[in-house]
């Protein structure tokens, strides 16, 4: 085959720094099409996204030349300085992300779950959302080193 072509979409996890409540609704939008634009800038295409007042899904199809640790630390750093040159001067993100692979057949669930990230979220926290994926994709981890 004279070309490479992929299909690589990974459902990506992770908070503000010590889970600040720093992600109004308002900002949301803008903040999203900035990150999806980081994307692009990394061969990468934001396929759907959602948040909560302290964290973000994201749902990324990596590009060919893409790793995962790459397109995070851009979209982390690049949008941190996005959110503090808006007037968030505090803003910053945690160490560390989550990272689940899903299937095509699965974007319009996946879709339709983080687009209610702020319902949800009055039911379950952070915490225990991050858990029960960690428990559904049987990823080995530290409790110890979780929330630290």
């Amino acid at each position: 085959m004279a070309t490479t072509l992929t299909c690589a979409l990974i459902h990506f996890i992770f908070s503000t720094k010590g889970r600040a409540a720093l992600i109004t609704p308002d900002v949301e939008p803008a903040l999203f099409a900035y990150i999806g634009g980081i994307c692009e800038g990394q061969g990468c295409v934001l396929r759907a996204a959602g948040a909560a007042d302290d964290h973000v899904h994201l749902v990324i199809s990596l590009g060919k030349d893409a790793s995962m640790s790459s397109i995070m630390m851009h979209v982390k750093k690049d949008s941190s300085r996005w959110m503090n040159d808006r007037g968030e001067p505090r803003f910053a993100w945690q160490d560390g992300y989550g990272a689940f692979s899903i299937g095509m057949s699965q974007l319009a669930t996946a879709r339709a779950y983080l687009a209610k990230q702020r319902a949800h979220h009055q039911r379950v926290t952070f915490m225990e959302e991050f858990e029960d994926f960690i428990r559904r994709y049987e990823v080995d981890y530290d409790p110890a080193f979780l929330w630290t």
